[in-house]
């Protein structure tokens, strides 16, 4: 089992292995997404978010996952294309993972068993479900699908003045 979230190198949208290693020193909130959730407006949100405050050490990082009522059903073109011409999309997007079960993307296992959910369960149980990752790599706090970016801000700058 990994220590950090540094030992995992997901695949981008573009098709590119991205280490997460190159993230070491920001703080980051993971996020599994879909295109068509009724969280999906949430995207806005997460965009704002980064916008604000990624020049301070700050970076989202998006997971589309088709597990929750198959409302990720694109391929990765569809996705970059979606959340480009919708919402403007400018943070890492990866390709489409699941998040759940045997075939889970092994960083989700990681942060799924570091951050555990309502009752200590560790599925995640819907789209928008987000983490929030220290400068070390280290998972600070697991927020549900129903937790709107702009109310996380509090958190996320409380880690970037530790810096």
């Amino acid at each position: 089992m990994a220590h950090t979230i540094y030992e995992y190198s997901p695949v981008l949208l573009s098709g590119e292995v991205q280490s997460l290693s190159q993230f070491q020193g920001q703080v980051l909130l993971i996020v599994n997404t879909a295109s068509e959730c009724g969280f999906t407006y949430q995207y806005q949100g997460l965009e704002k978010l980064y916008q604000q405050l990624k020049g301070q050490g700050f970076t989202v990082l998006g997971f589309p996952c088709n597990q929750f009522g198959e409302q990720e059903p694109g391929d990765s073109n569809s996705i970059a294309s979606f959340c480009q011409a919708n919402y403007g999309v400018t943070f890492p997007m990866f390709h489409k993972v699941d998040v759940n079960g045997e075939q889970a993307e092994p960083l989700f296992t990681f942060l799924k068993e570091q951050a555990r959910g309502l009752l200590f369960t560790k599925r995640i149980k819907w789209n928008f479900t987000k983490f929030l990752v220290n400068q070390q790599g280290l998972v600070i706090r697991r927020y549900s699908p129903t937790t709107k970016p702009h109310t996380i801000e509090k958190d996320i700058k409380a880690l970037l003045e530790k810096q």
